[in-house]
Order: structure tokens, then sequence, then C-alpha cells
């Protein structure tokens, strides 16, 4: 269960305390780390390593003082150092490490200065080792306090929204209607989603459809049906033979992939638009307002005033937190 917030702000008064005067990366980084993060509860051996080893852009090896894979990346330098000069290392480490692993944050700190990096919301905040306590909400991630941030529509979720109208208007157009093209679309939909999201290797489905297909589209859909196919078998019962560039993708389970559509059929300006549709950063695109959002796409009426018509994810979630979503995160942190 993680720490309430009146223990652990007990616990960053007195680690200020007793690390007010560490002031040596080689000697004191390493218990200096492993205390922060007891602030918080948690072990340091559990979740992260020290000196992870990396190959900068040069080839050569570098050292990360404190690497925990896909959450953060913590640089320490001595006391009175250059935090500008740290950060640039960080970042620089950042260009070899695996998209799978890269960091939401990083920390770099002379002991007595801190510098938190929020990645996703690209922010930066300065503190003294003394107002610990002050600023000690902001690392709510390590205690495992989910980040609540309620935005006002992201106009690139309008663009999503767009895209995929398109798509479906065209494939209507030729015929490809009804329940058949709901499913397809939710299919690609997924697609796109998986490629930004570490479900598929990144940018996996955007190349498949720009490297592995012709560019009149002529034969768009017998791979995108193939591809449907592939996600619906699990690796040890698909072909030995099969293309490696499909063979790459992983098995989905459930049902999304499961049901036999019907041939679709795409012309020049249809690719374009999906390739276009990968261009986007689906990883930036929230799925709680795609739902409402999606419904608008089968609606060219509503499609057409989209931003008045559905329901930003600022409301729903002014909706449901005080329906049950409050109080199953009380339930959770109970």
């Amino acid at each position: 269960m993680a720490l309430s917030w009146n223990e652990i702000k007990e616990r960053a008064v007195q680690f200020s305390k007793e690390w007010a005067d560490t002031s040596n990366e080689e000697a004191d980084a390493k218990p200096f780390l492993v205390e922060f993060f007891n602030v918080f509860g948690i072990s340091q051996r559990k979740i992260s390593t020290f000196e992870e080893r990396v190959k900068k852009l040069d080839n050569s090896d570098g050292y990360i003082d404190l690497f925990w894979k896909g959450t953060l990346l913590v640089e320490m330098k001595s006391r009175g150092k250059n935090l500008d000069k740290a950060h640039q290392q960080a970042i620089d480490y950042l260009q070899t490490v695996k998209q799978i692993e890269l960091p939401k944050y990083i920390i770099v700190s002379d002991f007595e200065n801190f510098r938190l990096y929020d990645l996703e919301e690209n922010t930066r905040s300065d503190f003294k080792l003394k107002d610990f306590v002050k600023h000690v909400q902001l690392f709510g991630f390590i205690a495992g306090y989910i980040k609540k941030s309620y935005k006002e529509q992201d106009p690139v979720n309008i663009k999503a929204a767009e895209l995929m109208g398109k798509l479906h208007d065209k494939l209507e157009a030729v015929g490809y209607t009804g329940h058949v093209l709901e499913v397809y679309l939710v299919r690609i939909l997924f697609c796109l989603f998986a490629d930004d999201t570490t479900i598929f290797e990144k940018d996996i489905f955007h190349d498949f459809i720009g490297q592995k297909t012709n560019e009149d589209g002529s034969d768009l859909a017998a791979r995108l049906n193939e591809l449907f196919f592939v996600l619906n078998t699990p690796r040890e019962k698909r072909l030995k033979n099969i293309d490696e560039h499909l063979n790459a993708f992983p098995y989905v389970n459930g049902k999304l992939f499961e049901e036999t559509l019907p041939m679709a059929a795409f012309n020049s300006d249809m690719r374009r638009n999906l390739i276009e549709c990968c261009t986007l950063d689906w990883g930036k695109i929230s799925p709680a307002i795609f739902g409402s959002m999606f419904q608008s796409v089968m609606n060219p009426v509503e499609r057409r005033n989209l931003g008045a018509h559905y329901t930003s994810e600022k409301n729903i979630l002014k909706l449901i937190k005080p329906l049950f979503l409050d109080d199953l995160h009380a339930e959770f942190e109970a």
C-alpha cells in the first residue's frame, strides 16, 4: 500500500535534514538516492539500477547514475556543478535508450539543488533540498500516485477523428458499409494506437503500409486482411515461412481480429489517407474521449461540427468522478 502523504512529508523533512551537508557525487550519490526512494516507501533495488551502461552516439560507453526503465532517469553531480550540463548528459543518454524503456521523468541534482523534468508535460520544476517537503508531491509517481490532470480538448484528437472520418466516407462510397465497416475501422484504430503505445514495435504498422503495399493502393486491402489474420494467430501457430515484417507483429488475444470480414477496396488516395493517419502521434490521443468522437465519425452531420458535438475528456471526468471513480480510487488506495 502506498504511504500517506502525511507520512511521506515527515520522511521528506527528515531526509532534507540528514543529507543537508552531502556534496560528493562518487561517494554519496548511491546512498543519497537509496534514501530518497525510501522517503516514498519504495525499495530502489526493486525498480531501478545504478550505473546503467548505455552506448552513446559516438559508440563509447556511458553510465546512467540511476535508471528506472520507462519511468525515471537520474543524473547526480557534486555540489556546485553545472546542472544544465547534467541535463544535457541525460538527454544524450536518451538517444540510445530503447523506445519502450524511455523514461517519463528526469531528475538532475547536485545534492543541494533539484530539477525535475516532466517529459510528457514538457515542464521543469526547480527547488532546494531544504524545500523538498514543499515539492514532494511532484514525485507522486514514485509512490504510485496517479497524476490527475483534466485538459481542455487537444486539437490532435479532433484531427484524428477528421482523418478517420475521411477514411470512413471513402470506404462507404465504394460500398463497404454497415457492421463490417465499423469493425474494419476499429481494427485500424487499434493498430494506429498500438503503433505509438508500445503494444507494437514503434511504427511497425506505419512501415507496413508505407513499405509493403503498392502506391496505387491496389493490394492494400489484401495486405490488411493478411495482417488481421496474423494478429489473430499465436506465433507458434503461424506458418514457418511467413513474411518477417508480418511475423514481427504480436498476437492480439480477444476477438477483435477473429471475425472474417469481406475484402475492402482502396485506391492511391485512400492509401495516402491511411498513411496520414499513421503520421499522427496516437500516443497523445486520449482513448477516454475517442469513443464519443468515433460516433461522430459515423455521423457526417455531427462531424461537420465535431468540436461542438462530442464530449471532451474534461467534461466526461467531471461527470463520472463523483458518480463512481472517486469511490473506486478510495477503495483502491485502501
